[in-house]
């Protein structure tokens, strides 16, 4: 038998069941990804396997590095097909890491090879993908028609003028592709160097020449206006943890100005001035109904040293400590009594994490629609079987399983598509044991129906998209 086989992670004849009639054949909704618009605009054609399935991807970097692989097979000049090989010396290595699971998954999906990965298949590996890459299947278009892709949301920075999309718009492509506005250099006054570049970058967008923090928040303003217009209905933050410190309108000002004048602001008035910022966020995404997504407790960039040799989000990144629950509640409060929590969906990186957020939800469902505050995915060093089964257990203690909005590919590669079917997989053995211990009744229908809409039909439901 194949490693990858019809009953890959269903451990019951329950769990096959509930997978074939409930989950497998369901589409997907990729509601949050870093996919490159422009990729998708040009239906960019991968000429090797390196080119779609290791470039840009810090994942596999990070098991390289750790297998004695040097930076040049990484991040480096080596030739494709050599940094290919490495990265197959490095697979059988990976046993019980969830890239081991990705990796053979991906091969079986992606080109029918269900040979194992290792240094003596990788020429034969290395060939029949690259034959099969010739095919407009495995284009950005064809991909997302083959896994049923009826939605995505990319990642995009305000300052972005947002040229791709509206040539995919225009492309007649059937997946709708939507902005979604991750506004997180705002928050950068305490490194000028970074923030005024930017905040040039996103006047120019905007048609605003930013010299005070009105022209600054007009600007932002207009720019959420315009994704709107282009179908946005998320907006995203990327955070260590939520910024709730008292801020007043001239406190926010003078910091602006500080970064402006090319001064790096203190820490605490960086916070003091992200946290008036993310009120102001809030309040546009609740004005226009929008979704903020937050994504908490990441520690970034801690190998200074790599990071300024080879970039940010190369593979240097770790789970970070801090509280959250404080913070975030204070946040989630001001907003309420501000004119009200927009939908929201929390996100941590963190496993301790996983019960104060999925109790946090709670506090602010106020019945106007169903999971309205939601529980998000098992997100980056989490989102693996055991991982996303924490998820699933935090918050069917704490909430309502049955509202979630499911699972996110959170990935730059077109080849993260078989990651839905593994949390189906995941969802529905987890689902199918409890049955078999008389924990869940033996209805599959009333199991199934939960399975269907975490699966599709509630982000279906929960996202306003306009078509």
């Amino acid at each position: 038998m194949p490693f990858i086989h019809d009953d890959f992670l269903l451990e019951t004849g329950t769990a096959r069941r509930l997978y074939r009639a409930h989950a497998a054949a369901q589409p997907i909704i990729d509601y949050h990804n870093h996919l490159p618009p422009r990729e998708i605009a040009e239906n960019r054609r991968f000429a090797n396997l390196w080119e779609i399935w290791l470039e840009g991807d810090h994942y596999k970097w990070r098991a390289m590095r750790a297998n004695g692989v040097p930076e040049r097979y990484c991040t480096g000049d080596a030739p494709p097909y050599e940094k290919f090989l490495a990265w197959a010396r490095t697979v059988p290595r990976c046993l019980r890491n969830p890239l081991y699971h990705w990796t053979h998954l991906e091969l079986v999906r992606y080109f029918g090879i269900h040979d194992l990965l290792d240094e003596a298949t990788a020429k034969s590996i290395w060939d029949r993908a690259n034959e099969r890459l010739r095919s407009d299947d495995l284009r950005p278009h064809g991909i997302l028609k083959t896994f049923d892709v009826r939605a995505l949301c990319t990642t995009d920075d305000p300052a972005d003028d947002l040229r791709w999309h509206q040539q995919i718009r225009a492309s007649g492509l059937a997946t709708r592709v939507y902005p979604t506005f991750r506004p997180d250099r705002a928050l950068d006054v305490h490194a000028p160097d970074i923030f005024n570049p930017w905040v040039d970058r996103l006047g120019a967008a905007a048609d605003v020449h930013v010299a005070r923090l009105g022209d600054l928040l007009d600007a932002l303003r207009r720019r959420h206006d315009a994704f709107h217009e282009a179908g946005g209905r998320l907006s995203d933050h990327g955070l260590p943890y939520c910024y709730a410190d008292p801020c007043t309108e001239a406190d926010a000002s003078a910091a602006f100005d500080h970064a402006r004048a090319g001064r790096a602001v203190d820490a605490a008035a960086a916070r003091r001035y992200a946290s008036f910022m993310m009120l102001f966020f809030g309040r546009l995404d609740a004005d226009k109904g929008w979704t903020k997504q937050l994504h908490l407790g990441a520690l970034r960039g801690v190998n200074t040293r790599a990071v300024q040799a080879v970039g940010r989000d190369t593979g240097f990144d770790s789970i970070g400590d801090w509280p959250q629950a404080a913070a975030l509640g204070a946040y989630l409060d001001r907003l309420e009594q501000q004119g009200g929590v927009p939908r929201k969906i929390l996100y941590n990186d963190n496993p301790a994490d996983n019960s104060p957020l999925a109790t946090m939800i709670g506090n602010f469902q106020d019945g106007s629609i169903p999971g309205k505050m939601q529980f998000g995915s098992a997100w980056w060093f989490l989102d693996q079987k055991d991982g996303i089964e924490q998820q699933i257990d935090a918050l069917s203690n704490a909430g309502v399983l049955a509202q979630f909005v499911g699972m996110l590919t959170d990935s730059r590669s077109f080849m993260s598509y078989p990651r839905h079917e593994y949390f189906r997989r995941v969802l529905c053995n987890l689902l199918g044991r409890e049955i078999d211990r008389g924990e869940l009744p033996a209805d599959d229908g009333l199991v199934g129906g939960l399975i269907e809409d975490v699966c599709f039909g509630n982000a279906r439901r929960y996202f306003q998209w306009p078509d």
